[in-house]
């Protein structure tokens, strides 16, 4: 099934409040929100009227416009309702990431300013004791992701129907954070402007329309989903189907029963895909399209789940820093290329050399990007902002590529050392630090392997001190103390050495060659 015409990725629409007050006048009650286990869905009119009830009650809380608010919960239509009626108010949100190891998740509710921290109630007393040492106050409120009574839970106060002051195109509306390179996570900061132009972009990009429904299944703590699945329905008016989370064994009954038309996933979902059962072709005749995104998605995976399912990917690529994509294949079938991240959507790219100087078609440099969605910096953090840019506004991805006579652009490597395992940035060096605090280990680095199903996994190359033992379950436990399970390696390497460069450095690509074969 064709979606309808998408709606003009016109820049009037410049911030998510005027996306939502769109769709409200236009389709109030067409259903914006699908919860697949109770049934229950938002409608675009009760979702404006939320909006307002949301900003109401902030505002009553003593937040007043552009203050920043931080969720510590899962996905749910709370969530949603409570993102989304945020942004509609004017004020800064800031999903943290779940997966954060605790250490990180207090640098994070510290730097980014939160006034307030919405927390799911498995996570309250955690969030409580990471802000209780804060400087400044800090009200921590917890907020069942799938709460009904959303503004009982808030206290709800303030008049929904009071006029709300507008938010301004280029103010603060997102701050999410990113692994960097030394483990200190990096506050990108994304304004009203920069949500908007995306979720209209992607919308125009895919052929969206009204008709269209897609699953929600990636956290809403990353731009993907914040972007793709939550922010552009907005944009063309379609709908969401959201789970709490992935389930392979589910996924394809929650595709046929709620009448999906497109699938937003990353490679490791499509990984695990392959390895199930495939439904009749007929059950899922709707389905238009795959989105796969993140990661790179491997040839053989790729045409696997075309051949298996009969549904086509559409392959993209892009960054927190652009609000998700910024590369897009077709979506007619006939002009996609396999291997490739497409063309650029939405924005303007290039390659360019070490000077950042434009490099001609077939030859392999650094990709950057310039455009509406293109992040202004990191939130107090001058120097990565300034690293992160080259003359004219030109983002560097730190992804190494070229681009063909079609426009095309491919990825051939990577100059930054980030592990992306499962579409989650994994800091190296906070692998490292981990492994350091062993008694037995004198030197460490981590690198990014190839795998299956996650993209990539983590090898830790050893050198123990003179004298001194450690196997590596006895690693694995201590790092999955240190670190969790997600950034426990699966490989460990005794080495005597490490590859260094003229600065000292360690050359971590070099220690790819050491990853055990297949």
């Amino acid at each position: 099934m064709m979606g309808a015409a998408p709606l003009s990725p016109s820049l009037a629409l410049s911030t998510v409040r005027a996306l939502i007050d769109a769709r409200a006048a236009d389709a109030p009650g067409d259903i914006y929100f699908v919860a697949p286990q109770s049934g229950r869905t938002l409608r675009f009119g009760e979702l404006q009227r939320s909006c307002r009830a949301v900003a109401a009650a902030l505002s009553a809380r003593g937040l007043a416009p552009g203050a920043h608010v931080s969720l510590v919960m899962g996905n749910g239509i709370a969530t949603v309702r409570l993102l989304l009626g945020a942004l509609y108010g004017g004020y800064c949100v800031n999903p943290v990431n779940l997966l954060s190891q605790p250490e990180q998740m207090r640098y994070v509710l510290d730097h980014a300013d939160a006034r307030l921290v919405l927390a799911a109630p498995d996570w309250r007393d955690r969030a409580r004791a990471m802000t209780v040492e804060q400087p400044r106050p800090i009200e921590v409120l917890a907020i069942d992701p799938d709460d009904d009574d959303l503004l009982a839970a808030l206290g709800a106060g303030g008049d929904a129907d009071a006029d709300l002051p507008a938010p301004a195109p280029e103010s603060l509306a997102l701050l999410m954070y990113t692994s960097g390179t030394t483990g200190k996570p990096k506050g990108v900061m994304l304004s009203q402007a920069n949500l908007a132009a995306n979720a209209q972009a992607i919308s125009a990009e895919h052929r969206l329309g009204r008709s269209d429904r897609v699953t929600a299944v990636l956290p809403l703590y990353h731009i993907n989903a914040f972007a793709v699945t939550m922010l552009g329905p907005l944009a063309h008016g379609g709908s969401l189907v959201m789970p709490p989370k992935f389930s392979a064994t589910t996924f394809w009954d929650m595709v046929i029963t709620q009448r999906c038309t497109w699938l937003n996933v990353v490679p490791t979902m499509i990984s695990y895909l392959l390895d199930g059962p495939a439904p009749a072709r007929e059950a899922i005749a709707a389905v238009r399209f795959c989105r796969s995104a993140s990661a790179a998605l491997p040839p053989e995976h790729h045409r696997a789940f075309e051949a298996k399912f009969g549904i086509g990917i559409v392959e993209t690529m892009g960054l927190t820093e652009t609000v998700a994509p910024s590369f897009s294949n077709p979506i007619d079938p006939a002009r996609r290329k396999v291997g490739s991240v497409g063309r650029a959507s939405g924005c303007d790219a290039r390659v360019v050399d070490g000077d950042g100087q434009p490099l001609p078609d077939g030859r392999v440099g650094e990709i950057v990007i310039r455009g509406p969605q293109v992040t202004a910096g990191y939130y107090k953090n001058a120097e990565s902002t300034a690293a992160a840019f080259f003359p004219g506004g030109w983002l560097r991805t730190g992804d190494l590529g070229y681009r063909d006579g079609d426009g095309f652009f491919f990825i051939t490597g990577r100059i930054k050392e980030l592990i992306i395992k499962g579409g989650e940035n994994i800091a190296p060096r906070e692998i490292d630090e981990a492994l350091l605090k062993h008694p037995a280990v004198l030197d460490a680095a981590a690198v990014g392997i190839p795998d299956r199903h996650y993209g990539q996994e983590i090898m830790a190359c050893i050198i123990l001190r003179d004298g001194e033992r450690a196997s590596e379950d006895e690693l694995r436990e201590f790092c999955g103390r240190e670190l969790g399970r997600y950034k426990t390696p699966k490989v460990f390497r005794f080495v005597t050495d490490l590859p260094r460069g003229p600065s000292g450095k360690v050359q971590r690509l070099k220690l790819v060659d050491l990853a055990p074969a297949g």
